[in-house]
């Protein structure tokens, strides 16, 4: 025993209860013992309500092994039997910290297997004084497994682990014989010694677990949701790594599954301190994690959830945080008791702690995707109150903890209906759907009467007139404790069936109620993301459509432009054949007219022929000027007729429309060219462009040919070897004639030989006429065939250009067919598919809650 913590409260604690003025000097360890003794025995005597003889002989025969001769022990038993029983403070646990915390682990032992001692006296152990013990083993601290062992003692049915059983010997065994009864501590460890041989089994009974079968399968059914999304989300991806969908799908199924993968029911344990908030969350979870004593012991929100390993999470209020062992744990949250004897608002007010958060992989509730959320007591300081507040904004259920002896008190009524608008979002006028009520400690309440009356009035209270909540199942009565008890020891009683009808009740709420609001709007999401992606899809794929129809329409209108070139030059040909045909019609008229009259301008012109060679000595050259004057004059008859009528009447008009026409044909393939090089990013323009500049350089030297030249080749011909024999011939017979009948003179003479030689030539050229005229349609002929091969040169080239476009189009359509067509089948299979997982997750939600699968996976597992 630790009597340095011995102080004025004990000696005014032991003076109230024994009515006597106690001393310092007469508070010794052994008076202190006997003192939480005699309440403690007590307590399990009343526990039932009924006190037998049996019970008053066995409280006087255990008290008697700590009397000595020499102890005060005697003198104040009885004052203490007396004040106890006065002041009943045998279930005032809280104002019995003053002289309970002076204890060692050893003492409590000993007191809490004294009081099953007490307990067994009549043969068996009644459940009343089983809680009762329960509740002060919980109360002092002991831990679970010891106290499995101690009861193991008086209830045979009771397994132990044998290494437990040792460690419990080992602290009897150090108790001092100087403070306590030697004899007394003998004899009960003797009781001890004893289990081992006695017992059924030296190994553990395994517990007796809370199954959360119904939250299990839901969230398999989650995780099957996220399978679903994960499957969209692969093909997604797929899609837009292929250019059919853009990267903000990507996005929204993330979203989505990061919202899958993340759901949790939140669960708020909300009630006043030292109600068996924290037993009732151990109980929840099958294991002991919340520290447990009848005193304030949590000043700190804790949130316990799934983690991959064990770790404690302590987050401060200046945003730091950092990871804490289990012991630094239960230092932080717990409360000291020097504080609670005083008020806990300066050390609750004065913590930098936000919040702990508890990671663990095998907690039954939380590994079935529930995290829970222990909120400091609401009754102590406005700042807790705040902090709770604040947590409700987020959770799916609260359960408000009240106590079952003193049951929704005022003050626990006024923070019911704040809860209840908190969790209505500011809603006054309406109760709580997700608001539980639940009634611990139910065990201690002794008749089954006063039971009723309770559960009447919490019911009345919270389901009457002005009604706090609403729904099936949202109050119940229990015993937290007992049912953690049964848990661990591994037994199974009626509290432990209450605690399952109870977490049947949430589990059913949160799957069915909140999981329907969680999901529903999830798989409605996840429905119209679908169908967002099959649309897109489709438009995709009509949009490959298009493309296929725009590539056949580009390839016709190549065809057609090839067509059309063709047409053009087609065309052009057509004109210059009947602009030859017009053009040799009129110069044919306007030949013949020439000609008509060319003799009477050639002898016009015969006037003006002259030669330095006189008639007699020179008579040959003299003819030969003649001649040269001859063809000189034609000559020039012939390059008048082909300037001022052939080139400047007859043929100008006409090849003003061949040139206008050229041009105009030109000058749309050149647009045709620069559309191409728009649409396909090439220079094809350019070089048309250069060829049609070169074709026009050449087609203006063609507009200067001489056509006389050609005329006054032929001239040459029928001027040569053959016209001046035949003249001088005629010429010779003239001169004879004329020197044999002296007619002529020399004038005279020369005239006749001018006549002579124009005769001749006129005659020869008449001669001649028809291959000379013939000569000048040859040329007229050639002349526009040049320009028309001038321009079916760049028309070749066009149509050369766009068959290589059109080659590269057909390899390029054919292409795009084929990938066309492969990605068509391969987006009709997606959609297909997403079609089915669309269909499939539709079906699942609505088989999930239908009427048949609630009650497979909601129903109790049977005992």
């Amino acid at each position: 025993m630790n009597t340095s913590l011995i102080e004025n409260q004990v000696v005014n604690f032991l003076s109230k209860i024994t009515g006597q003025k106690i001393t310092q000097r007469d508070v010794t360890p052994l008076v202190i013992f006997v003192a939480n003794l005699i309440i403690v025995l007590l307590g399990v005597m009343f526990a039932d309500g009924i006190v037998t003889d049996k019970e008053k002989q066995k409280l006087v025969e255990i008290l008697a092994r700590f009397s000595t001769p020499e102890s005060d022990i005697r003198r104040f038993k009885y004052l203490m039997i007396k004040g106890v029983k006065k002041y009943q403070l045998y279930i005032k646990f809280n104002e019995l910290v003053i002289i309970t915390k002076l204890l060692s682990e050893s003492e409590q032992l000993l007191l809490v297997g004294l009081g099953y001692e007490m307990s067994t006296i009549d043969g068996k152990l009644g459940w009343r004084e089983q809680r009762y013990l329960e509740m002060l083993a919980q109360f002092l601290g002991v831990k679970p497994q010891h106290f499995a062992v101690l009861a193991s003692a008086f209830k045979p049915q009771e397994k132990f682990d044998i290494a437990v059983f040792n460690e419990v010997d080992d602290l009897l065994n150090t108790l001092r014989p100087q403070e306590l009864n030697t004899e007394a501590i003998k004899q009960h460890s003797n009781e001890l010694k004893a289990l081992p041989a006695n017992s059924k089994a030296k190994t553990a009974q395994p517990r007796v677990s809370i199954y959360y079968e119904g939250l299990k399968k839901f969230q398999e059914f989650s995780k099957q949701l996220g399978n679903y999304c994960h499957h969209i989300f692969q093909i997604v991806q797929t899609c837009h790594e292929l250019g059919f969908l853009s990267k903000d799908l990507i996005d929204e199924v993330s979203e989505l599954s990061r919202k899958l993968e993340l759901h949790r029911f939140r669960l708020a344990i909300i009630g006043e301190f030292s109600q068996g908030k924290s037993t009732l969350i151990n109980t929840l979870l099958g294991e002991e994690i919340q520290p447990m004593q009848e005193i304030p012991c949590n000043g700190t929100v804790v949130v316990l959830k799934y983690g991959a390993q064990k770790r404690i999470i302590c987050r401060y209020k200046n945003g730091s945080e950092e990871e804490i062992s289990f012991d630094d744990y239960r230092q932080k949250v717990s409360i000291s008791q020097d504080t609670v004897i005083g008020s806990i608002n300066e050390e609750v007010a004065q913590s930098a702690i936000e919040e702990i958060v508890i990671e663990h992989p095998s907690l039954a509730l939380c590994n079935s995707g529930v995290e829970i959320i222990d909120s400091p007591g609401l009754n102590e300081n406005p700042e807790l109150t705040a902090i709770t507040q604040k947590l409700l904004q987020n959770i799916d259920a609260a359960i408000f903890v009240t106590n079952a002896s003193r049951a929704l008190t005022q003050s626990e009524r006024e923070l019911l209906n704040k809860l209840r608008i908190k969790l209505n979002g500011g809603k006054d006028e309406e109760p709580a759907n997700n608001l539980f009520i639940v009634c611990n400690f139910i065990d201690l309440i002794s008749t089954e009467k006063s039971r009723e009356q309770i559960k009447k009035r919490i019911h009345t209270i919270v389901e009457g007139d002005k009604p706090i909540i609403t729904g099936k199942n949202r109050v119940h009565f229990i015993s937290a404790q007992a049912a953690l008890n049964a848990v661990l020891n591994g037994y199974d009683d009626e509290y432990k069936k209450s605690f399952d009808i109870f977490v049947k009740s949430i589990e059913r709420f949160l799957i069915i109620e909140r999981g329907r609001l969680k999901l529903q709007p999830l798989s409605e999401q996840l429905n119209k993301l679908i169908q967002k992606i099959i649309r897109i899809l489709n438009e995709f794929k009509d949009d490959l459509e298009t493309k296929i129809k725009i590539a056949e329409h580009e390839k016709r209108k190549i065809l057609e432009q090839i067509g059309g070139f063709s047409g053009r030059d087609v065309k052009i040909t057509l004109l210059t054949i009947q602009l030859i045909e017009q053009g040799l019609e009129q110069a044919n008229i306007s030949w013949n007219k020439w000609n008509k009259g060319l003799e009477e301008r050639m002898i016009l012109r015969s006037e003006q022929w002259s030669s330095e060679h006189k008639l007699f000595w020179k008579q040959d050259k003299l003819i030969r000027d003649y001649i040269q004057c001859f063809v000189r004059d034609l000559s020039n008859e012939i390059d008048e007729w082909v300037n001022n009528q052939l080139k400047n009447v007859i043929l100008q008009e006409s090849l003003l429309k061949l040139d206008r026409d050229i041009n105009y044909e030109l000058d749309a393939i050149q647009s045709d060219f620069n559309l191409l090089d728009m649409r396909n990013n090439t220079i094809f323009s350019e070089e048309l462009k250069r060829s049609i500049n070169d074709i026009t350089e050449q087609l203006i030297e063609l507009d200067n040919i001489d056509f006389s030249a050609a005329l006054k080749g032929e001239l040459l011909v029928f001027t040569g070897i053959g016209f001046i024999p035949v003249t001088l011939a005629n010429i010779t017979g003239v001169i004879a004639s004329s020197f044999g009948s002296m007619m002529l003179d020399g004038d005279g003479l020369h005239e006749e030989i001018k006549m002579s030689v124009l005769e001749t030539g006129l005659q020869k050229f008449d001669e001649s006429l028809d291959k000379i005229y013939e000569k000048l349609e040859e040329n007229i002929e050639k002349f526009f065939d040049i320009k028309v091969e001038s321009v079916s040169r760049v028309i070749e080239e066009a149509i050369y250009t766009y068959e290589k476009v059109l080659e590269q189009q057909e390899k390029s359509h054919q292409e795009m067919l084929e990938k066309h067509y492969a990605n068509k089948a391969w987006i009709s299979d997606k959609c297909e598919e997403l079609e089915q997982l669309n269909n499939r997750i539709s079906k699942d939600i609505a088989l999930w809650y239908s009427e048949e699968i609630n009650k497979v996976i909601i129903n109790p597992r049977p005992s």
